[in-house]
């Protein structure tokens, strides 16, 4: 299907038998906000480092803008298009706000570790970086220390430098994770507003998170899929609230 971003094929993981993907056949619709939920151990985050070739699939196929990118490097993946956040926080802690978002604009250019270069050089750099702190919200903070952030604000933070290497499709595993109720409502009003335009898949256990963004939602539980589509549709499932949201919906 042209509408289709990222699609997989029989993906399998196994670890020296136990199999942690199972086969699954997944597609995400371009530009869609699309979450993979399910009980610890489902294979969620295995699914992503095989997305974003962190991992070697044991079997299957994983097509990316309908080309198939089974064994590409992960450099090369990141490069195309499909960006892996909040897993891996690309922030500087002894580094401004500013400066964090302006050396991971420096990486499309290959300049990433060119620390040597003069202000002057880099001077196109910050007025994007100032724009994209000022759609995370960041901007009255900019020349504080990252280290200096709160924990929501760093996760607005590494949104902001994610957005910084302007990716197609945004994995995002667990963005919620750790945060108080004012930071996750931040959070995903972020996530809402950065979606526009691109595809985002994301792992989340925060179910009202989930049936406030999602446009599609697949559950896996013990590596396959055990039902896919809208919120309504998954959460109505008897196998999902016995699998997973049981004990939510109880």
């Amino acid at each position: 299907m042209t509408d289709t971003i990222i699609e997989t094929r029989g993906l399998t993981k196994d670890f020296r038998g136990f199999v942690a993907v199972g086969g699954i056949d997944l597609k995400v619709r371009k530009g869609s906000i699309h979450a993979l939920i399910g009980p610890n151990g489902a294979g969620k985050s295995t699914v992503f480092n095989l997305l974003t070739r962190f991992l070697p699939a044991s079997g299957g196929k994983i097509f990316f803008k309908g080309e198939e990118i089974t064994r590409r490097d992960p450099a090369l993946v990141a490069q195309s298009g499909m960006v892996r956040s909040f897993q891996i926080s690309s922030t500087f802690p002894a580094f401004s706000l500013r400066d964090n978002v302006r050396i991971a604009l420096q990486r499309p250019r290959q300049l990433s570790y060119h620390f040597w270069r003069s202000d002057k050089t880099l001077a196109d750099l910050y007025g994007r970086a100032d724009e994209l702190l000022d759609a995370v919200g960041l901007t009255r903070w900019r020349d504080l220390r990252a280290a200096d952030l709160s924990y929501g604000r760093k996760r607005a933070l590494e949104l902001a430098t994610t957005l910084a290497l302007d990716p197609e499709v945004m994995l995002l595993d667990e963005p919620m994770a750790g945060l108080g109720h004012e930071d996750i409502e931040r959070i995903a009003n972020l996530i809402r507003k950065v979606a526009i335009g691109r595809t985002v898949l994301m792992v989340e256990h925060n179910l009202k998170v989930v049936a406030d963004l999602s446009d599609t939602i697949t559950v896996l539980a013990r590596g396959k899929i055990l039902a896919e589509g809208p919120y309504a549709v998954v959460a109505a499932n008897p196998e999902v609230r016995s699998a997973y949201m049981g004990s939510a919906h109880a």
